[in-house]
């Protein structure tokens, strides 16, 4: 069922359930990305969300933002202790040291993949599924390129990118046009990643 928003036009119905979603549902997520940064922060991000909800991350993402140097994998690859013991102490993020080394841990990872394949946007993209290949949208929390992206994540040396996690980035960055069909932004994400071009493709 759609959420009629208060343009009276019809969105998927997760983004009526806090009104901080419907921004967040008509500028961002589905649309495509092929900016490092971006990307690299909502990785964490969904990393960061496991066990919690998308709307508790969304109100702190401001703070994780500056907690973290703008995400910037270059700086986060250089943490040390103290930083780990900042961010413990830091009120405005999720206090999950878990977490938060895997963050810094991901982004010394980040840096090898850019070296390796000259962006994470050039990785990334390879994952994109054929769209006739997907679940009807919503309908699935993983698909078989998430499960083939986790491992490769994995396999070299990423941390908190289950497939489930990844998915959501599959999603939220565009690679999945998960919008409902009867969702006004959906035509819009359509249009956007028509004149998208994916990197190293």
């Amino acid at each position: 069922m759609a959420f009629i928003a208060p343009d009276k036009k019809p969105r998927c119905e997760w983004c009526g359930s806090a009104p901080e979603f419907l921004p967040y549902h008509d500028t961002e997520w589905g649309f495509p990305v092929d900016n490092d940064i971006r990307l690299f922060e909502k990785i964490c991000l969904e990393g960061f969300q496991s066990g919690l909800s998308w709307r508790t991350i969304l109100n702190k993402r401001e703070n994780f933002r500056k907690a973290f140097r703008g995400f910037d994998f270059n700086m986060v690859a250089r943490f040390k202790e103290r930083d780990i013991e900042r961010l413990l102490n830091d009120a405005g993020i999720i206090r999950h040291r878990g977490k938060i080394e895997a963050t810094i841990n991901n982004a010394q990872r980040a840096r090898e993949m850019v070296k390796s394949d000259g962006s994470l946007a050039a990785f990334f993209w390879r994952y994109e599924p054929d769209p006739s290949s997907l679940s009807a949208p919503q309908s699935a929390s993983t698909s078989a390129e998430s499960i083939r992206l986790s491992k490769d994540l994995k396999r070299l040396g990423w941390k908190f990118v289950g497939p489930t996690t990844v998915y959501a980035f599959m999603q939220a960055m565009g690679l999945v046009n998960d919008h409902m069909s009867d969702c006004v932004t959906r035509g819009r994400v359509t249009k956007a990643r028509r004149a998208f071009k994916p990197p190293g493709k």
